[in-house]
């Protein structure tokens, strides 16, 4: 059997290592994962009670055009029913509009160091990808408008950016938006936007009202805590999410994911508590970098990307062996490593455990 050629040498996936696995390994019976931006503060209960509603109808396939949650999402954000198209988080959403818009021939342009599943997604389809350096750890959007061509169908913009955390201002974005051509699709991710407060960060749900080639990416699995689920969703001009929908597969979102999703959305109070929790473990975080001499990317979602100042695979080891996964081994940033913001007691045993790591590398020196 023969695969297609560009896939061949296509890198799977790699997720964060799973606690049972290290626990297992390394013989250690205290792990915290700081490696996957999950929400340290679990879920609504409100969401829960959702999940074990619908367990009595774990039988029946779900609403494949999941109209309720629609429903809810349309009110909350003053949209229609038929801008909104839902995934197995908003990974499957990204893998549908590649679908949906790419061929063999046609340019996509992303950041040189962004969310991987982008590039990924185009190289499926046989797709040119156009990698542009981040500045500063950020888009560069006026190096990105440069890069577009008759060819270009796509332009990804991960808001905050991951794994660098940086923000594009709203202005930045004005000044694109109103630049690039009416044939370029902008994706603008933004998953991790319901931990923002800073004014300078746009409102993707204004744009749209403006730019009929935009498309937004919201996910539960972040502040909603609904990682395990899987659900997570586009927004976009009726005309757009037409034709992703057309590649959806049959059912692809739970009755679970739907109606915890439902819940969660409702839940105003816990969402706000965990952005709370979570500006607080920022603060207290790049407060002890500053201790330690380490600098860092602003972070603007729940999580930190920082200068180890060493190669950051051997930090990743360090940190691995006294229990605390985190992510490592950025192509563009060989010596940072991205921290999940956790709670106040994990924070405080990741930072130990870096003071020791970073202790004993300096003597190996």
């Amino acid at each position: 059997m023969q695969p297609k050629q560009n896939i061949i040498h296509l890198p799977v996936y790699q997720p964060g290592k799973p606690i049972e696995d290290v626990k297992r390994e390394l013989g250690l019976t205290d792990v915290v994962k700081l490696a996957s931006n999950e929400n340290p503060f679990g879920s609504s209960e409100k969401a829960k009670e959702a999940i074990i509603a619908e367990l009595s109808n774990t039988s029946i396939y779900p609403d494949g055009a999941s109209v309720s949650l629609t429903a809810d999402i349309a009110a909350k954000f003053d949209i229609g029913t038929d801008q909104i198209i839902f995934g197995t988080g908003s990974d499957e959403v990204i893998l549908m509009i590649a679908r949906a818009f790419l061929t063999t021939g046609d340019e996509t342009i992303m950041a040189d160091e962004t969310f991987s599943q982008y590039k990924h997604n185009a190289v499926v389809e046989n797709a040119t990808i156009i990698e542009v350096p981040l500045k500063d750890g950020k888009h560069d959007l006026p190096a990105m408008l440069a890069r577009v061509t008759d060819k270009t169908k796509i332009v990804w913009i991960c808001n905050p950016n991951n794994p660098t955390g940086t923000i594009v201002h709203k202005e930045e974005l004005e000044q694109f938006m109103s630049q690039v051509p009416p044939h370029v699709l902008v994706v603008l991710d933004e998953a991790y936007c319901e931990y923002i407060e800073d004014e300078q960060y746009p409102d993707g749900f204004e744009f749209l009202k403006r730019y009929k080639n935009l498309v937004l990416l919201r996910t539960f699995s972040k502040i909603y805590g609904l990682a395990s689920l899987r659900i997570g969703f586009g927004v976009g001009r009726p005309e757009t999410i037409r034709y992703i929908n057309q590649v959806r597969e049959p059912f692809n979102t739970s009755r679970f994911g739907q109606a915890a999703a439902k819940a969660a959305l409702a839940d105003e109070e816990f969402v706000a508590y965990c952005r709370e929790q979570n500006r607080r473990g920022i603060q207290y975080i790049t407060g002890e970098f500053e201790r330690l001499g380490l600098s860092y990317f602003p972070a603007y979602g729940n999580f930190i990307m920082f200068d180890t100042k060493f190669p950051s695979a051997q930090v990743f080891d360090g940190l691995l062996r006294r229990g605390v996964i985190s992510r490592a081994r950025w192509s563009k940033y060989p010596t940072h490593v991205r921290i999940t913001v956790g709670s106040q007691e994990q924070n405080e045993k990741f930072i130990s455990s870096l003071e020791q790591v970073l202790q004993e590398l300096a003597v190996q020196v």
